[in-house]
Parts: structure tokens; sequence; C-alpha cells
């Protein structure tokens, strides 16, 4: 091949994506999104925002272990590296197959990603990635590598470079530049520094042994020990400030075989499962958890139907009411947090923004009610694989050490969704039925997402992920802590091969041998997506949860026990004709002449209760229940009580002077009006709650002296929409986005880079084009006529300012018709918007 047949290497970043076709740049705007926001004018624009340091930042954070190792290696590199030295550094003298295999993988994503780019012969890292990765006293490089000889002798008096290359058994030279180009030969030449090293004194080696794999900084005093100045004197330890060695780069890579790091990792840690169970077990607990879930979602709404907890002056759930929660749900208080706020992401509770705010269900929560429990199943999970709220980060603190309260603010975690789903794809890539090591699913998470230069307590990821694991478990997308079908379903995964199920495991320590098959996707799924995934795991979960019952067993022990899910009316009216004593697989309810009160207090009559009781009951109504509703409703009503401030009536007036002589009844302000009448300094409310608890069963009444049946009426907000999940930076681009994006980068690119006459360019890089009026339409009327492109500045109505290339076809009424080549189609400018014209070289194109 000839000279001027052979492929122009790129000069920058720009001329390399220059030359990328355009799926190779939507590939670079799906990974890193933040660069087409807004979008560019052109490619020079596009380049320059890849090297900034933020959007570098960001997409370094977004590497997996071994590309971000391959970076790193670039960075202690020469500016440019061969391909070939690049892989020496990975691969080491040992030439690791695992490392070699994987590299051109590594290097495919870091030049797909922009951070890397031109050929294999000249391989440059972004000037930012560099300053980023390279070492430095004030930053370590994660290889534990040092300065070059060239960087660490910068300031070093020529005399003293002369004497460690002279004392190393080099010749002396005229310069310093030599002196040290010939120390760093010696040092990268792997014979000469092993003759070398074979004469070092033993403790001296065991000085580099200390420092090869970094810290390669150490302290010496001002009279180094005979094993430090045998060192010192050589230049394989150069001083960098008064009382500080370090280890040069070149000996540190001849010591440890070549190799920029300790232990490559070029394969992910395999996710190993830890228990296999048969897939029918794994379903049906699955189910027996998600029916749980929607039974707590439902009592945690029903404890708030009235008006739940105040909201605190800052936003949020006080301790105490959270506390209150977790006794009401008998739960403990993370996992009350857990329900509260997988309940404000679906949208059913919210704050009633009244003057003295209050946390309620919202309307939305009386439509989910109604839906089938499969439906009702799917919005919660869909919910919580999406929102950015953080359960598990309740109780802990805040940047300025303030209590993160469950419904409050500073909850956000941007990363929450993209690890959610992570965890369960990688579930769903084990086998059917098969439960995973929490650490291995930690430490492959920590290998798609290394921490860069932070503590292992800051691992939000893998926090992340324990409450995913933990979490998708109360949910019921997982059962025995393998994927459930309807939970492979939510993740739009293809259903698991058939097969025979999986042995059991031997012991609790055994690990079971990981068959992977295809999988979910590896990032989450849009909404249009999702919704029909969440439909297909409806669909899967139905036939798996409980039938309601219309029936209880009734008990002589004042006790009904539900075998089973009621049917809701049947609980409903349950709910407040007894007291739920224990829950669990069964329900028993007990009944007491409180609950049977609160019942009449409902408008239900004593005949009403006989026949709701006879009527759910598969065995006969046992005769303690029977006296207890009749003696209650006896009592029920006697005693009258209205608004004075208060007032009780009653025809028995012996019963008045009962209350009146009773001790507890002295904190009630109750003095004799008449024979039959009490007045009373207590509000009606406190009034009717004294006398209950003297064991009376008095009724409200209305001011027409009519019973006030108390029913309970339930608190709604205002219509409130779920609190919309905080994204991790700007969203991936859809294909349309993508297409228009890279047609008007492609066309400014044009306008751009098109050559210009002589004379006619713009004073400035990137300045539009300046002509008057007359001139302007003079060059577009000797355009049309032969048929020559031009290029434009253009404003438009908004003041927006582009530059164009157009051929035009005709002038007339003030307007331009042109073909605009930047926009592969015919448009109509108006004149008066141009800003001028120039042009175009005779070549150009």
């Amino acid at each position: 091949m000839s000279t001027e047949d052979r492929p122009v290497a790129p000069r920058s970043l720009a001329e390399a994506l220059r030359a990328r076709g355009d799926a190779a740049l939507a590939a670079l705007l799906r990974s890193r999104p933040d660069l087409i926001t807004p979008v560019p004018t052109d490619l020079t624009q596009l380049a320059t925002r890849a090297g900034t340091r933020a959007s570098v930042v960001r997409a370094l954070e977004r590497l997996d272990r071994f590309t971000l190792q391959t970076a790193e290696a670039l960075a202690v590199a020469a500016d440019p590296a061969t391909y070939d030295e690049l892989l020496a550094l990975m691969a080491g003298d040992a030439a690791d197959p695992a490392v070699v295999a994987a590299l051109p993988r590594a290097v495919h994503a870091l030049r797909e990603q922009a951070l890397v780019w031109g050929g294999d012969d000249r391989l440059r890292l972004v000037r930012t990635a560099r300053e980023l990765l390279a070492p430095s006293p004030q930053h370590p490089s994660p290889t534990g590598l040092g300065p070059t000889v060239q960087e660490a002798t910068a300031g070093m008096s020529p005399g003293r470079i002369q004497e460690i290359v002279t004392t190393a058994g080099l010749p002396s030279t005229h310069d310093s530049v030599s002196a040290v180009t010939a120390l760093t030969g010696l040092f990268g030449d792997r014979e000469r520094m092993a003759a070398l090293l074979a004469k070092a004194p033993a403790d001296s080696l065991e000085v580099l042994e200390r420092l090869v794999w970094g810290p390669p900084y150490g302290q010496v005093t001002a009279d180094p020990a005979p094993r430090l100045r045998w060192l010192l004197d050589r230049g394989l330890l150069l001083p960098t400030a008064p009382g500080t060695v370090v280890l040069p780069r070149e000996v540190a890579l001849h010591l440890r075989r070549g190799l920029a790091h300790r232990t490559p990792e070029p394969v992910p840690p395999v996710v190993e499962a830890a228990a296999a169970h048969r897939p029918q077990v794994v379903d049906s607990t699955a189910a027996g958890q998600a029916y749980t879930a929607l039974v707590t979602v439902e009592e945690l709404l029903k404890d708030w139907d009235e008006g739940g907890p105040a909201v605190l002056r800052a936003g949020g759930l006080s301790v105490r009411d959270l506390k209150r929660t977790a006794v009401a749900l008998d739960v403990p208080e993370p996992v009350a947090a857990f329900w509260v706020e997988l309940a404000y992401a679906a949208g059913l509770i919210a704050s009633d923004g009244a003057a003295d705010e209050r946390f309620a269900a919202t309307p939305a929560y009386d439509e989910w009610r109604e839906q089938p429990p499969a439906e009702r199943w799917s919005r919660l999970v869909t919910a919580w694989l999406a929102a950015t709220r953080t359960a598990g980060l309740v109780g802990g603190r805040d940047a300025k050490d303030r209590t993160l309260s469950a419904l409050g603010p500073g909850l956000d975690r941007s990363a929450a969704p993209e690890v959610r789903h992570r965890v369960l794809a990688l579930l769903a890539a084990l086998p059917e039925g098969a439960a995973p090591d929490p650490e291995s699913v930690l430490a492959r998470l920590r290998w798609e997402r290394p921490l860069r230069g932070a503590r292992p307590e800051d691992d939000l990821r893998g926090r992340l992920a324990r409450w995913t694991l933990s979490e998708a478990e109360l949910l019921g997308v997982t059962g025995r802590g393998a994927l459930s079908a309807h939970g492979r379903a939510l993740l739009g995964a293809p259903p698991a091969p058939a097969k025979g199920p999986e042995p059991e495991p031997s012991g609790p320590g055994d690990k079971l041998p990981v068959h992977h098959h295809r999988s979910a996707p590896l990032t989450p799924l849009s909404s249009t997506e999702q919704a029909v995934a969440s439909a297909a795991a409806a669909r899967l979960l139905a036939p798996l949860l409980p039938e309601p019952l219309d029936h209880v067993l009734l008990q002589a022990d004042l006790t009904a026990v539900a075998p089973g899910p009621l049917e809701r009316p049947l609980a409903d009216m349950l709910g407040v004709l007894a007291d739920v004593e224990s829950k669990g697989g069964a329900t028993v309810y007990r009944f007491t002449p409180g609950s049977v009160r609160r019942a009449l207090d409902a408008g239900q009559t004593a005949s009403d209760l006989h026949a709701f009781l006879a009527a759910h009951s598969r065995t006969p109504v046992p005769q303690p229940l029977s006296y207890l509703i009749d003696d209650v409703a006896r009592r029920h009503g006697q005693l009258r009580v209205g608004a004075a401030s208060a007032y009780v009536r009653c025809d028995d007036d012996a019963m008045l002077g009962e209350i009146l002589a009773d001790k507890r009844a002295a904190g009630l302000g109750l003095r004799r009006l008449a024979p039959t009448v009490l007045a009373a300094q207590a509000d009606p409310a406190g009034l009717l709650a004294g006398l209950r608890a003297m064991g009376f069963a008095p009724a409200a009444e209305s001011a027409e002296g009519d019973v006030l049946i108390t029913r309970a009426l339930a608190h709604r907000t205002p219509p409130r929409s779920a609190p919309e999940p905080v994204p991790d930076g700007p969203p991936v681009p859809d294909d349309t986005l993508l297409a228009a994006a890279l047609r008007a980068i492609r066309a400014g690119d044009l306008a751009s880079t098109t050559p210009r006459k002589p004379g006619t360019a713009p004073a400035a890089d990137g300045a539009l084009p300046r002509t008057d009026s007359a001139e302007t339409l003079a060059t577009l009327q000797a355009a049309v006529l032969t048929g020559e492109a031009l290029w434009i500045g253009y404003v438009n109505a908004e003041g927006a300012a582009s530059q164009r290339v157009i051929a035009p076809i005709r002038v007339e009424g003030g307007f331009v018709t042109a073909y605009d080549h930047t926009a592969d189609e015919v448009r109509t400018y108006p004149v008066h918007r141009i800003t001028g014209v120039a042009e175009l070289a005779d070549d150009a194109g």
C-alpha cells in the first residue's frame, strides 16, 4: 500500500469521532447520554464535551473493573502507547491467556465511550482521564506505581544525575536529558536490570519488595542506612522531597514482571448458587409472601384511613409514629419503613396538604383496593422497581448529620432502580429454583462498578443490593431466595428452560454448580416494556394466590377463625365486629364488649349481627357469643350524650346517681340538671370515652335527640401523583432522539468543516459569515445560475444561530429556496435572517 492510500491517523479526538459511522456515534451517545444534553452543534463540540472532567468522571465510574484497569494501565504507559505495550502492562511477562483474550473487549469499550482514541499503533487516553488516573503524590494510582524516572528527576541537579548514572555502571553524558534517557533505558532492559539487582544487598532488595506494589513512597533520614544508600546511589530510589523517596515506575515494573496491576481481573466473578429448591416450592412460597405483602399494605392504609400521623415540620414521619406503625403491623421498624415508603412510591398515601398536615390514603387507594389481587401486587412491585426512594436509609444521617425519616426528604438514591434490576437479572441467570450466595452477588456488582477511592463502608451499591435481596423476598418476587416465575416475567426475561429439579444441597455450606441460560435484559425496561412485563407477571401469579373465603369458624371461647383470606365485605364487617388477635395462615378474631359496641355504634342492630354471624359461620353460633351481643345491645344507648358542653340523659335516675357517686367521674365535671339529665364540662367525645372507661355503654345523640350512627369516615387526600424517581443523570436517548441528534451534529459539522474560498473564512473560528444585504442577495442569485453551494449563517425565530451549506434553487419575494446539505432536504429561508454568505472552495465535498 502506498503512502497516499494509507488511512490518515486522527490527530485529535474530534477527528477520530469524525471518522466514525452513525452506528458508532449512536453507541457513544447511548453509553454517555450526558453528551447529548444539549445536542452539540458539531463533532468538535462533542469531542470537547466528552473531555470535560464531569463527563469523564461519570464515564469512568460506569466502567467494569477490567476495563477500568485497562484505562489505569494506559495512564501509566507512554502517550501514545501501542497495543503491544498495553498488553505487556496488563498481561505481564507470563502473558496471562485470560487477559490476552479479554483486552480487545476492554479497549473497544474505552474507544466506544471516547475515553481512548487512535489506532492500535497510537492509543491515546483522553487528557482528562489521564490526569484523573495517572499517579501523583496527592492521588496515588490504583496500580500502586510511582512517577517515571524522568518525572522523579525533574528537579534534581545535573551533577547528582551524573553521579547516579556513573554508579549504576553507565557512561557519563554531556547533559541531563541524555543521562535520564540512559537510566530509563537501563531500568527498562530486563537483562541489564537483572544483572544490576544481582549485585544488590539482600536487605536492599527487601526495601524494594516492600514498595513494589505500592504505595511507592517511603521516608528516609538525613543520613540513610547503607541498604538505602545503595539504592539511592544507583537511582533505584529517587528523592522527591526532603525525607521522602520514591520507587521509579520503570523499576517497579521490572520487579512486577511487567504487570501494571497486582491482580488483573479480566473475568467477572461467578454468581454462585448457595441452595436449590424445586421451582414449585419457590413459586408457592413467593406467592404466599406476595399475598402477605398485599395484606400488610392494606392494614397500613386501613390504620391511616381516618387520617394518619402528622407530617413533621421538616417533612416525613416522626420516630414515634414509625414505631407505632411497626407495632400495628407487627413488624420491625426497618420493615415498617419499607412498607410505608412502598405505599408512598405507589401513590397510595400522601400528605393531605391541610393546615395541620397529616398523611392519609389517596383516592388512588380506593381504585387499587378494587383491583384483582395479582394486579394490586403488580402495581406495588412495578413502583418498587422504578423508585429511587430508599427505605434502607431511614434512621441514618444525611450530610448535615440530620436523621433521615420515613416519607421525608433525602431518601432518593438515583442508582437504586439500576441496582435492583441488575441484582434480579443476576438471579434470573441462575438455574430455576437456585438461591444465590449473597456475597457472590456483591462481588459481581463490585466488579461491574468498582469503587474508586471510596471506603468499603461507603459502598452504596453494595447496601442497595443487600436491601434488594431482602425487599424482593418481602414482596414475593423471590421465594426462599430464588427468583420466582412471576419475578422472572417481571424483568422481561424468558421463562427458565424446562428441566428436572436441582438436587437439594447436602449441607448448608455446599455450593451448587451454576448452569447459565438466557437471562434478563442488562438494563431496566422502558415504561411500555415494563407495563407488558408486569401484566405477564400478574397473569402468572394469579393462579397461585389463595381464593377469598365467604365463611369463618365461630368458637365457644368468643373467637372466630378465618382459615384463609376473606372476601372484602366479610373482612370489613368482621373487622368492625371483632378485634384481630393473631395473624398467620389463619387469622383469629376475638369478640369483646367493646368490639360489639363498635358495631352497634356503626348502625348495626342485635338482629343484624345475629343474622350476619349465622350466614357466614360454618359452625353454629356459640351461645356465649349470642348472649354477649344481646347483653351489649340491651345496654347500648341507655345513656345519651349530647352537646351542652356535653350532657348525659337517662330515663333511669338511679343510674345517673350511680355515675355521680363514682370517683372515676370526678374529671368529667358532672352535675345534675334534672332527675334524668347531667351536665358535664367535658366535650361529648371525652364524655363518651370517660363513661365507656367506667363500664357503661353510652350512645351519642344529635341535636334532635336521635342516636348518632358513628361510621368511620375515610379521610382522603386531594388527588396526588406518585413521587417521580430522581434520574441518575440524563436518560438514555431513544432511537428517534438519537437519529435527530446525529443528523443535527453531522449537519453542524459539515457546515463548520467545509472548505471556504481564500479570504471568505470568518475572522474567528466558529463565527458566522458576515455580508451586507446587497452582497448576500447578489451572491445567492449568482449561485442559482451557477448551481454552486454556499456557506451561510442563519438565525432562526428563537434567536439560535447556526451554520449551513446550501445550494440555492430560486430567490424571490425575500425568500431563498435551497437544497440544505446539512439537513439533507429542500428548505426555504427568509433572506433577512441570513447573516452572510461565503463561497466554498472548488474541491469542497
